[in-house]
């Protein structure tokens, strides 16, 4: 298994270098287990967002298509495809992200109250003004 750097990912799904386009897509298709870690799928979805201008369904779109390849490996498939799910609903990605490897805790804090309502609107998750 080989990790990958967010500027793999960057390069994959915007080709805005078609060099590094092609080498990025040639390491995707070599069938090697990829491993993406959840610190550069953060870091990706915030590149796309305000360097590439990306919109939300975009970024999700990428990221479904990017983790359903066979060979990419995450910490926790699940727990991503949720937090893909709850951005596409309105979630700002990165307090999906939190709040979803967050959900075996007893209840999860926030001073910002819109991501609260937003949450408790989405989910079953104990999420709390503070």
């Amino acid at each position: 298994m080989i990790a990958v750097d967010t500027n793999i990912l960057v390069r994959l799904l915007t080709q805005d270098d078609p060099d590094q386009y092609q080498k990025s897509m040639q390491l995707f298709q070599n069938k090697e287990l990829i491993f993406i870690s959840d610190t550069v799928l953060l870091e990706t979805e915030w590149v796309l967002r305000f360097a590439y201008k990306f919109q939300a369904n975009e970024i999700c779109d990428a990221f479904q298509n990017l983790l359903g390849l066979d060979n990419v490996q995450l910490q926790d498939e699940n727990r991503v495809a949720i937090a893909i799910e709850l951005h596409r609903d309105g979630l700002d990605f990165a307090d999906a992200f939190h709040l979803v490897q967050s959900q075996d805790c007893a209840a999860m804090y926030s001073f910002d109250r819109q991501f609260v309502q937003k949450a408790q609107s989405l989910t079953d998750y104990d999420v709390r003004e503070l």
